[in-house]
């Protein structure tokens, strides 16, 4: 781990903790998503542990805060965590619905100078549209998913493990497709319909 270490408890090499928030590598800050955590955090009574991996965005007021997680620690997170909040990258998603994790999206908005495009937003839209996610692109859903999810937390857990059902298949194919078209993009390599680069 390259940032302080998490509040949360740590029990055999993983750590507890009911909220994870994961949001990548990207070089973009993410502050509006910060900013939604720690008002979120602030209003209650009950502060839960938390884990937030808050990468090259400024660093949340809110305990737990880490830069970056190297990837056997964001598995473990994910695997412990009660719910799993990531940003729309399709890696991120995925990884959390392998877990068994309904993960709660918030997808990086290009016009807030979140990303450099809107593959996110699109890509997790049409994911919500199947219910492989829980969906918030704004700050009142958001605080709604994350007292949902600490109400009830089963309803945040996949009854079937996502290599096993054919939608997991189907989002884990989506989600390599739109990594490989955006990291051939931001290359400057042009995509040929049969998927080539040329």
């Amino acid at each position: 781990m390259t940032g302080a270490a998490p509040a949360a408890d740590q029990v055999d090499g993983i750590f507890a903790t009911s909220v994870l928030v994961v949001v990548g590598t990207d070089i973009h800050q993410f502050d509006r998503l910060m900013g939604w955590l720690e008002r979120w955090h602030a209003s209650r009574r009950e502060r839960p542990s938390m884990i937030v991996q808050y990468g090259y965005s400024r660093r949340p007021e809110v305990p737990g805060a880490v830069d970056f997680l190297d990837h056997q620690e964001i598995h473990s997170a994910i695997t412990s965590a009660t719910l799993v909040v990531t940003h729309g990258g399709p890696a991120s998603i995925i990884e959390a619905r392998r877990a068994g994790r309904l993960p709660i999206v918030v997808p990086r908005d290009p016009s807030r100078g979140e990303h450099v495009d809107d593959h996110q937003q699109r890509f997790a839209r049409r994911l919500a549209d199947v219910g492989a996610i829980r969906l918030c692109e704004n700050e009142a859903v958001f605080v709604q998913a994350l007292e949902a999810g600490l109400a009830d937390p089963e309803s945040f857990r996949l009854l079937q493990p996502v290599e096993n059902s054919e939608s997991g298949q189907a989002v884990a194919k989506v989600g390599r497709i739109v990594e490989e078209l955006v990291r051939r993009s931001r290359r400057g390599l042009s995509i040929h319909p049969s998927g080539r680069a040329r």
